[in-house]
């Protein structure tokens, strides 16, 4: 991502990246499914459930139809099998970007 031109912060586990103070700049979220202590599914749901949907792409090595349904259904951009290929990661990043741009809409 660096090398295609994009500001990119790692985090070493979910928590670190709910504390960090990039968390309200953040335009895209990449994350594996299988992390200790939270997975990337759960990351994701408790970013809606505090009113902060980030656009959300997910990887892993493990794929499982519940969970991809699952992620998808929840809004999650893209469900991404590790190894990932390039071509698919970036028209992912595209429409996350493009998510993250459209303005919030009153209900």
């Amino acid at each position: 991502m660096r090398s295609l031109g994009y500001t990119v912060e790692a985090f070493s586990s979910a928590a670190d990246f709910l504390a960090s103070p990039h968390l309200v700049e953040t335009a895209c979220l990449i994350a594996d499914v299988h992390m200790p202590a939270m997975t990337g599914i759960e990351l994701y749901r408790h970013l809606v459930d505090a009113g902060r949907a980030i656009p959300t792409i997910l990887v892993t090595a493990y794929p499982n139809e519940a969970d991809r349904a699952r992620a998808l259904n929840d809004g999650v951009v893209c469900y991404l099998r590790k190894p990932v290929d390039d071509d698919h990661l970036m028209r992912c990043l595209r429409t996350a970007l493009s998510r993250a741009e459209l303005p919030n809409e009153e209900p």
